[in-house]
């Protein structure tokens, strides 16, 4: 039966292939609009599918589609010359997951007889990839109801032109091409960019930060806080953010805001569907009002350089630096100001005078002053770094540990800091939870 009324998943379905490494297991699993229908089915909401996918995948798209609840599948066009397997490097998103589609500079997408049967459909949410967008435009009713997630695949803002008017919601993130060129510094510019196409809303994901919800209409701004837990997987996080805020948007554009963020978090914890429908099931139980007074995490991006994060670590050319590099690019993907007192103060020679370490040392610790919250990364258990933090400790400054040897199990590190693991992923949530902190008690 043909359910018209049912919101229109559009978009491609890819092979997920998450590359194994030291701290992630492989995992292979139906990626792309798959992880939008997953959300939807958790939140009990029935749909229909319009997939781009190689004929090869077509079968396995649709059987697993219709168990979440898929009402039609349609395939709407083939792929060629690619798999659309999608390779990926970090599931966990402490910096950039380096997303790797196979074989993209060979890909050709056609559209096929069955694309005009979407033009029946009245709700629709479509994931831009390599698909024609004015030919969707063309297919799609002229009075239907359009929404986008345009975090990846839409690396400007032209080609919506051809939905002026049709537009419900415009849903972006942060890691997007799109926001990193266009607001890295000032979303002002490109939320007036997108209000050319007449949404009723904006939604902007802010990763571990939480995100916030434009209300064009009443030209209010919504802040939605994270709920912060170790990251199993954020692959098709944002997809589940996106579908189930679309779905519930009718009933209340706040409400539905909160809600996809608690569903959002419930997907990141798991790769078990079972477990992730049962775990919003929980979640949402909780009035939306209940959801405000819990709070959560809430760090904007563009509010993140205010606080200084002074970097304690043996921050020197001569060591290994692996594990300093990995913590350094992952501050840096966040949009986290990071002061370096050996990059800012420069590098004692080994064989340095007293007067010269005095000098440092000054100039380091008026540094440290300069800070809000101390990154530490003590590795070989280094002597400065270990000052560096107790200065810290005794001052209230908050101090995020990341000793990934486990060289400094000590009671004074480790109940001193706001925040000590081996994982960079629980590191990163502390960093967050204590910038928030900081951040709400200055309001």
């Amino acid at each position: 039966m043909n359910r018209s009324t049912d919101l229109l998943l559009m978009g491609e379905v890819f092979v997920d292939f998450t590359l194994p490494n030291a701290s992630a297991q492989s995992k292979l699993r139906l990626g792309g609009i798959v992880h939008a229908a997953r959300g939807l089915w958790a939140v009990d909401q029935s749909f229909a599918a319009a997939v781009v996918c190689p004929a090869y995948l077509v079968d396995n798209a649709r059987k697993y589609l219709e168990h979440l609840g898929c009402t039609e599948f349609i395939w709407v066009a083939d792929v060629e010359g690619s798999p659309n397997v999608m390779a990926i490097g970090d599931p966990t998103e402490i910096a950039d997951q380096g997303y790797q589609d196979i074989l993209r500079d060979e890909k050709s997408v056609n559209f096929l007889e069955h694309s005009a049967d979407i033009g029946k459909f009245k709700r629709c949410l479509l994931f831009p990839g390599k698909f024609d967008l004015p030919t969707v435009a063309d297919l799609i009713s002229d009075d239907a109801e359009v929404s986008f997630d345009i975090a990846y695949d839409l690396p400007e803002t032209k080609p919506l032109v051809a939905f002026k008017g049709r537009i419900h919601a415009l849903i972006t993130s942060t890691s997007s091409s799109l926001f990193l060129e266009n607001a890295a510094t000032d979303v002002t510019c490109l939320i007036n960019d997108l209000r050319q196409f007449s949404p009723t809303c904006i939604l902007l994901k802010e990763n571990r930060g939480g995100s916030r919800l434009f209300d064009l209409d009443s030209d209010t701004v919504e802040e939605i806080p994270a709920l912060l837990g170790e990251t199993v997987n954020s692959v098709g996080v944002g997809d589940v953010y996106s579908a189930v805020f679309v779905s519930l948007i009718d009933a209340g554009m706040r409400d539905a805001g909160w809600k996809a963020a608690r569903a959002a978090t419930c997907y990141a914890q798991t790769t078990f569907p079972d477990d992730f429908k049962r775990d919003v099931g929980r979640s949402l139980t909780l009035s939306v009002d209940q959801m405000h007074d819990l709070g959560g995490t809430f760090v904007p991006w563009h509010g993140r350089p205010k606080l200084q994060i002074y970097f304690a670590a043996p921050d020197f050319t001569y060591i290994d630096r692996n594990f300093i590099d990995q913590a350094l690019e992952a501050l840096a993907y966040h949009n986290f100001k990071v002061r370096r007192p050996v990059f800012e103060n420069g590098e004692l020679e080994r064989d340095s005078t007293v007067d010269q370490m005095h000098t440092m040392f000054t100039a380091d610790i008026a540094l440290l002053k300069d800070c809000e919250i101390v990154f530490a990364v003590p590795l070989t258990r280094d002597p400065g770094t270990l000052v560096e933090m107790g200065w810290a400790m005794a001052t209230d400054v908050p101090v995020i540990t990341f000793d990934p040897l486990r060289e400094n199990t000590n009671t004074m590190v480790v109940a001193g800091s706001k925040a000590y693991s081996d994982k960079l992923d629980i590191c990163l949530n502390g960093l967050f939870e204590a910038m928030s902190s900081i951040r709400a008690s200055r309001q």
